[in-house]
Formats: C-alpha cells, structure tokens, sequence
C-alpha cells in the first residue's frame, strides 16, 4: 500500500514537471521579446511591422529590462548587391521596460535583412526582412518652377509733315505717337497745285522754306528801316 502511494507521487510530480517545462522556457530571459521595422512617423509605441519604408527605425518591446542588443542590417536578395553584405550596424540599451528604439537610418531602395542578438538569448538572433523604396516618398510630380517673363515694347513712331505755299507761307507739324513698329515720315505738299512742278517733296525741304520765308523778311524789314532813317536826316 505505502508503495502505490508513493509510484502515485512520482507521477504527480512527473506529470507536473512536464506540464510547467514549456511555460518555464517560453519565459526564459531574452526570448520574450520583438523587434519591429518602423517608418519614422510610425509611433514607438506602436507594436506592428512595418516591412516597406523609406527613412526608418528599430523598434524593440517585450525583452528584459536594461537588456544589450547588437544589431546589423545584411542586403538580402532579390537586390543586386552580394547577399549578405552588412550595410549598417550598431547596439543599444533597453529600457528598464525591455523598450528601446534606435536613431532614424535610411538605406538604397532594395530589400535588406535585420539580424538583433542579444544578452540571454536562446537559439538564434531575431529577424526581420524588410523593403526600402523611397521614390514613392519623394512623389512623381513635376517640380514647380518659375520662369517669369516680362516683355516690354516702345516703339514710338514720329511722323512730321511740313507744308510751303507759293504764296510765301510755311507751316509745321510733328505728332508724335506709339505703335506696334518704329518709324518716322517726313512729307512737304504745296498747298496750291498747278503749273510746271512744286516745291521738293523730301523731309528736309521744310525747314528750307521756313528759313527762307524768315531771311526774306528779315531783308524787308533793314530795308524799309535804311529808309526811314535816311528820310529823317533828309528833313
């Protein structure tokens, strides 16, 4: 009797140490924690992965507090460069939380692999692939540009007329205006046609005439002087 008493508390401790063993191991130091991919407006508090960035950071949540983790990021294919190529590292700190999160890092658009080893860890390193694409960041836009114009025209045009009559009257006119071209017109009319020709029709006929008209009067009026004062003198 004692001993199918004690066969039955073999069993019981037995059966208990297998049944706590898994519970024991999933809670072992360092291997209860994650470590997200994150693009740098994603919240730090937010634990979902985020597997196509551009500008980005790590995340990590659930590991033991003050727990030292080193890092490295390794170009995974399908991207061009050699498979297993370290591009960056580093490490980091947790909190008394097992939170920490990294700087924000950019890579080349192509996909990469994190490797995240640990104090206390248990098997391996965790990880996580991820793309980098930045050209949808960036937008496909056309960049605005200024090209500002100005465009100014004055072409003022000056046309003058000038007129001389038989009689001995001269006139002239200028009217200056603005139009679209330049150019300048110069004509003399008589103001009485008939007879065997008229005066030269050119620009610079007109200010002949004027001087003429002047001179003639100008002889008039020492003429009629010289006689004036010879009639004084006389009486």
């Amino acid at each position: 009797m004692r001993t199918l008493t004690r066969a039955g508390a073999l069993v019981a401790v037995a059966s208990a140490a297998l049944l706590t063993a898994p519970s024991a191991h999933a809670s072992a130091p360092g291997d209860n924690g994650d470590v997200k991919i994150h693009k740098s407006s994603t919240d730090e508090s937010d634990q979902r992965n985020e597997p196509h960035v551009c500008s980005f950071y790590l995340d990590a949540f659930n590991f033991d507090g003050l727990q030292q983790v080193d890092w490295h990021i390794e170009v995974w294919a399908p991207t061009g460069k050699p498979k297993g190529e370290t591009v960056k590292t580093g490490d980091i700190t947790l909190d008394t939380e097992g939170h920490g999160r990294t700087a924000d890092m950019t890579l080349p658009d192509g996909h990469y692999k994190l490797f995240w080893n640990f104090d206390g860890e248990k098997g391996r390193a965790k990880q996580k692939v991820f793309w980098t694409d930045c050209s949808d960041d960036q937008g496909g836009g056309s960049t605005p540009s200024g090209s500002p114009s100005a465009s100014a025209s004055a072409s003022p045009s000056a046309s003058a007329s000038a007129s001389v009559s038989p009689s001995g009257s001269a006139g002239v006119s200028a009217s200056p205006s603005s139009s679209s071209g330049t150019g300048a017109s110069a004509s003399a009319s008589p103001s009485a046609q008939g007879g065997s020709g008229g005066l030269a029709e050119t620009g610079s006929s007109a200010p002949v005439g004027v001087l003429s008209a002047l001179a003639a009067a100008l002889v008039a009026a020492g003429g009629y002087l010289v006689l004036r004062r010879r009639k004084v003198s006389q009486g």
